[in-house]
């Protein structure tokens, strides 16, 4: 069941609900995906060399909340983590913000993830320079994730972390030892405070009752790959699957996920523009960045990077980027040419 069909079904109907609250940003992303892969979003004139059939093709909107899109994009993103894997024992960090936050950082979007981006960096990046951890430099892969599997808002951020560090003093590369990363309560405490007082340095008001406990969690996933792979699900193309949008009658949307504790199959039935709200409060503002790298994994230190490759003995194979999926004559299947291009008629603007 395709998102742009329940846009254009139920739009009018949200923003008459929506329409004081809803965000520049969730409105372009609404019009970007209804009009994906239509002419409004413009069009390619494409030849085939070997039988001669030409066509235009509706182009894809490109934005990154839309389930159509960006698979390329999430596929190079693999590619190019997968050029930074070491073999080493890797973690997967997950900082999450507590309920009564989660007010404030929808208001302040990009002022509240870029203080959870600077909390968790230096919060795992102390406890990795700590001598009684492990004394050095530590690389980490951060995504920011915004919603649960009920697709509520819910903050967190998961960190991948590969296991050990560069000790820049003694130019050493330390591994770490054993299934076990940093002490996850003694983290929560400290990522806590900085926290806090960041939102306080940026003239926010903290919401009253704040619980003192918060959670972090911390588990071994082997490899690594793993957990990258998961966590380029939702990248580039929106919090949920069209395969998951399993009914769409009487006004209201039934979607389907997993639940994380059991592992059944949950639904869930909205009103249509309540389900369009629900989706479009994941869309992140204008530029922000929802994945970043540090340390050692970050892409100014590449040279850094090179060495501990050469100290681990890592076979460092070529990083081209795959090549994009080409055009197929729906004739003969073979690759099309692209001779020309229109643009929606309504324009860029």
């Amino acid at each position: 069941m395709e998102l742009a069909s329940i846009i254009n079904q139920y739009y009018d109907a949200f923003m008459i609900k929506y329409a004081d609250t809803a965000l520049h940003g969730h409105l372009k992303a609404m019009n970007a995906i209804r009009s994906c892969r239509t002419p409004d979003s413009g069009e390619l004139y494409v030849y085939c060399p070997d039988c001669k059939h030409a066509e235009w093709r509706p182009l894809s909107c490109g934005h990154r909340s839309c389930p159509k899109c960006q698979n390329h994009e999430a596929s190079q993103w693999i590619d190019r983590q997968q050029a930074k894997l070491l073999p080493v024992q890797y973690f997967l960090a997950t900082f999450t913000l507590p309920y009564q936050l989660r007010s404030l950082t929808r208001h302040y979007q990009k002022t509240v993830f870029s203080i959870f981006f600077l909390c968790v960096a230096s919060t795992l990046k102390d406890f990795g320079l700590n001598p009684k951890n492990l004394g050095a430099e530590i690389g980490m892969t951060m995504v920011l994730h915004t919603h649960n599997r009920r697709l509520d808002f819910h903050p967190h951020i998961h960190v991948v972390v590969p296991g050990g560090g560069v000790d820049k003093r003694r130019r050493q590369w330390k591994k770490k030892k054993g299934k076990f990363l940093f002490k996850h309560d003694v983290m929560a405490k400290v990522f806590r405070a900085r926290f806090l007082a960041a939102l306080n340095e940026a003239g926010l008001s903290i919401p009253e009752r704040v619980p003192k406990e918060w959670v972090v969690d911390c588990a071994h996933v082997g490899k690594g790959i793993t957990a990258l792979k998961y966590l380029s699900r939702y990248l580039y193309r929106g919090v949920i699957s069209e395969k998951n949008i399993i009914s769409n009658q009487n006004g209201q949307v039934t979607f389907k996920y997993i639940e994380s504790k059991t592992g059944n199959t949950r639904y869930r039935t909205l009103k249509g523009e309540d389900f369009l709200h629900l989706i479009m409060q994941h869309v992140l503002p204008k530029g922000f960045r929802r994945v970043r790298d540090y340390g050692f994994l970050h892409s100014n230190a590449k040279k850094l990077l090179f060495l501990v490759q050469l100290i681990l003995h890592v076979v460092i194979k070529g990083t081209e980027l795959r090549p994009r999926p080409v055009f197929r004559c729906p004739c003969c299947k073979s690759p099309m040419v692209i001779l020309g291009f229109r643009q929606a008629i309504w324009g860029s603007g």
